[in-house]
């Protein structure tokens, strides 16, 4: 039998303590188990299992395609308060290299980033919440298809979450390989960037290599657009706003005809920032730059300019709360409440659009860990009960059962 190895305070993570062979056995299962953005069949199904085990009061399919949303009423409810939490079921388009027996059984398709351990600790709070209610209140229990990319929150705040689910405030948590098991990290703001995706279309005149001079190479353009573009953030954003540029794929010409100059070249890329202002003012900045550049070559470029997830920021008060039960769980010494930001991103930022909330990080590694998005990742099943514990306490501490 499964022993925890982590130690923390509280009641919670010593009831739930209990649980971790149950938790490792689903979290290994769904590892085993991938499944894409809103593609969550298997997932969604094993945690509507789970759920139905645990005894919650209500269970909500079908919300964003493959989302599920769990109720669990406290032992009171008058004080008519109701609080999220949520965590997200999608696994990524990549080949696992791992060789244990919980290793991916689909081909090109892993759980790279540890959403089967935070669906995991979700259903683990779940157990603990419904088993105890103590609290007094309404708890909604938020399984989210489809981050990686797909805007789960998103679509399912567009179909009615937070109408049908009133909750007042809304927290998620994120593992962390580069932090050490027991310990929990977050700030007051920005968390993480926004991220926006940049397609640039460079349109010349193809020709024969060896007479370039009747021809307008868009390759050569695509290439002095690539090196302007560094100047953007350099020149253009200020030094104390964070900002980050990178033009990550071109595409043009045919690598077997080595002598044919293309009629056009496809640059993409991804622009990361923390201020909206900021992404306007590089989306105004690269169109500008781009047709200039072309045009000085006799050439066009055109620039489209996605937003695809905002920046993630914690409301202030929901943020220092959260920090606060962080802290009755791992102790003070063991959180960190001024955390870096990341110039990744993450759907949740919909959510924080929307309702107040705070996002954390949940250490799982240390020195030495995979890092996420790497084919050796796995999630740390140790830290199983720590997160389920402070999703409880996010509950309980939230809204106390008054004397």
């Amino acid at each position: 039998m499964l022993a925890p190895r982590l130690k923390a305070n509280g009641r919670a993570f010593a009831h739930i303590a209990q649980f971790l062979p149950d938790l490792t056995a689903l979290r290994r299962d769904l590892h085993a188990h991938p499944e894409l953005g809103f593609e969550e069949v298997y997932t969604a199904g094993r945690v509507t299992e789970a759920l139905k085990v645990c005894g919650v009061d209500e269970i909500h399919t079908g919300i964003g395609k493959t989302g599920v949303v769990a109720v669990i009423k406290g032992r009171r409810t008058g004080s008519g308060r109701m609080v999220g939490l949520r965590a997200d079921m999608d696994a990524l388009t990549m080949v696992e290299q791992n060789d244990f027996a919980w290793k991916s059984s689909k081909n090109g398709v892993m759980h790279g980033c540890g959403h089967d351990g935070h669906t995991a600790m979700l259903v683990g709070a779940a157990r603990y919440l419904a088993e105890t209610r103590n609290f007094d209140g309404t708890a909604v229990l938020v399984f989210q298809p489809g981050e990686e990319g797909f805007a789960g929150a998103r679509q399912m705040i567009e179909e009615g979450l937070f109408q049908r689910f009133p909750v007042e405030a809304i927290y998620a948590m994120h593992n962390w390989p580069a932090m050490k098991p027991g310990t929990v990290g977050l700030n007051p703001g920005p968390m993480m960037a926004a991220a926006d995706r940049v397609t640039i279309e460079v349109t010349g005149r193809g020709g024969h290599g060896a007479h370039a001079y009747l021809a307008i190479d868009p390759v050569l353009v695509a290439a002095h657009i690539i090196t302007a573009v560094q100047s953007i953030v350099s020149r253009t954003v200020r030094p104390i706003d964070s900002a980050v540029i990178s033009l990550c794929a071109i595409q043009a010409g045919d690598l077997h005809a080595m002598s044919v100059i293309p009629g056009k070249a496809t640059i993409v890329g991804t622009v990361r920032a923390f201020s909206s202002a900021v992404q306007a003012q590089i989306e105004h900045r690269l169109g500008e730059l781009c047709s200039a550049v072309a045009l000085g070559f006799g050439a066009t470029a055109t620039v489209e300019y996605e937003r695809v997830y905002p920046a993630t920021i914690n409301s202030t008060d929901e943020a220092v709360f959260a920090g606060n039960v962080a802290e009755s769980i791992v102790g003070a010494e063991n959180v960190v409440r001024d955390m870096e930001p990341s110039m990744g991103a993450e759907d949740f930022s919909f959510m924080l659009q929307t309702k107040p909330g705070a996002y954390m990080r949940l250490g799982q590694g240390g020195e030495g860990s995979c890092f996420l998005h790497n084919g050796r990742y796995d999630f740390n099943d140790d830290i199983l009960p720590l997160g389920s514990a402070l999703h409880a306490g996010l509950i309980e501490q939230s809204m106390p059962i008054s004397p």
